[in-house]
């Protein structure tokens, strides 16, 4: 099977041949409320932009210069994990949850179900998206000392937070926004959006805590076993539990109370003060400067730290910059609103549950092209939310089909979130979608489901 870079400019190429087949299309927009929202009665058909091979070759390029915030977010944050790995701190850490974890009974039980319902919190609270990338580096090593492996390692901080971010009940990036646009309360239907946050995250806690038992007992039932393999050969701490080194020393304790302080500023500050990736990567580096001091490391280790921790994220940059290009080709050819245009008769049907849930089929197709939970907000519920009111849906649930949309974020190889965090695991997208299919079906069922209870007592 290719690698993710080789899928990533096949769908790419793929695009660029759409572009000569599909008609250019456009929506007006104008503001209200300091937001350009779609006019969903404006659409008509313009000149489309036919995007041949220099387009095309030009496309990662043009990726790299729009997603050069995340881009340089991930080489900051990578920077500074590494900085905190040579202190030795994460690894002791990890060895001291290692023991743990074999001695306790109720840290086994717990450990899985408490990580991901915080980062569940994080997605349906303040949004947490891009924030969870750096989590990575830490739970792909622990899952890995504790006789999980790299599949479980991701999945804790990227399905917990992307789990929480599709069944969101404060998430101001998708909900507050859509709500807004909707001119439905913001944040009303909070009672009903709980219950959908509780559904989602337990599925992916289940099924989560049922693939980790299964490789804990045959680890090569696991996709990545040959990864692992190597993987704990390059990391002690990544070895089986029973291979534990040093005990943690003060200034281990003092490393990670540092790094606990700057994930708990990073959340404070996203809560209270809108930060974005600038200050995260702000506060990282800072974080990096202190810990090279509490831990030792002098100027010289200091850098050649930051400097490998950066290197070994490039990949992950690249294919970031490769899964932006595709947004790029499409909406440079003027196509996206056309497709948008298109898909919006087939919402019509007999029964109001039906309809809804092609809202959200037609959400999901979306979401392969935008990402962004405000971007698609914008673009979609001025035409959904109206949309709604002729078919019979109200507009609290077109806003529940938009979010459950999302869900389908993990397996877009489109979305630089995924593409990045799987590169900085190093697992090949198409090993992540094959072990993702059976999680995603049931997001799906579930996600049917869920838009069933709205649509039968008329929720407003």
């Amino acid at each position: 099977m290719p690698n993710t870079f080789v899928l990533l400019f096949a769908i790419l190429s793929l695009i660029a041949l759409a572009t000569w087949l599909v008609p250019g299309g456009k929506y007006e927009t104008h503001l209200v409320n300091g937001k350009q929202l779609v006019d969903p009665a404006s659409f008509h058909y313009v000149a489309n932009a036919p995007q041949g091979i220099v387009a095309l070759m030009k496309a990662p390029i043009k990726g790299f210069v729009e997603a050069a915030q995340i881009i340089g977010f991930v080489l900051v944050v990578g920077g500074a994990f590494a900085v905190v790995q040579r202190t030795d701190a994460i690894d002791t850490g990890i060895r001291s949850i290692a023991r743990m974890h074999e001695h306790s009974a109720l840290v086994r039980a717990a450990l899985i179900p408490v990580f991901v319902t915080l980062f569940s919190l994080g997605g349906a609270t303040f949004g947490m998206n891009e924030e969870a990338i750096p989590f990575v580096l830490i739970f792909v090593p622990l899952a890995l000392a504790l006789g999980y492996d790299t599949i479980v390692g991701v999945s804790i901080p990227f399905l917990g937070s992307q789990a929480g971010f599709g069944a969101a009940f404060l998430n101001p990036f998708n909900v507050g926004i859509a709500q807004g646009i909707a001119g439905v309360p913001v944040f009303s239907g909070i009672g009903y959006r709980l219950v959908v946050w509780v559904a989602a995250t337990s599925v992916t806690i289940v099924f989560l805590m049922w693939y980790a038992a299964r490789v804990k007992q045959n680890p090569m039932l696991s996709p990545t076993y040959v990864l692992d393999q190597a993987r704990r050969l390059e990391h002690p701490a990544a070895a089986p539990s029973g291979q534990t080194g040093d005990r943690m020393m003060g200034r281990h304790k003092a490393v990670l109370a540092i790094f606990a302080l700057a994930l708990g500023s990073m959340v404070i500050g996203v809560v209270k003060f809108g930060w974005y990736i600038d200050e995260i990567a702000a506060l990282f580096l800072s974080m990096a400067i202190v810990v090279g001091i509490v831990g030792r490391l002098g100027p010289d280790n200091w850098v050649a730290a930051f400097m490998q921790g950066a290197k070994d994220l490039a990949p992950t940059a690249l294919v970031i910059a490769v899964a932006r290009g595709t947004m790029i080709l499409a909406r440079d050819a003027h196509i996206i609103d056309t497709m948008l245009h298109g898909l919006m008769p087939l919402v019509q049907s007999s029964h109001p549950v039906f309809a809804a849930q092609k809202m959200y089929l037609i959400q999901s197709v979306i979401n392969f092209f935008i990402h962004s939970g405000t971007g698609q907000a914008a673009l979609t519920m001025p035409i959904m939310a109206p949309l709604a009111d002729l078919v019979g849906v109200t507009r609290q649930t077109a806003i529940l089909a938009f979010q459950l949309g999302e869900l389908s974020t993990p397996m877009i190889p489109t979305s630089g979130i995924t593409v990045g965090v799987l590169a900085l695991a190093r697992v090949p997208w198409i090993t992540w979608a094959r072990w993702m299919i059976p999680l995603q079906l049931i997001y799906l069922v579930l996600a049917l489901a869920l838009l069933v209870p709205p649509c039968l007592m008329q929720w407003s």
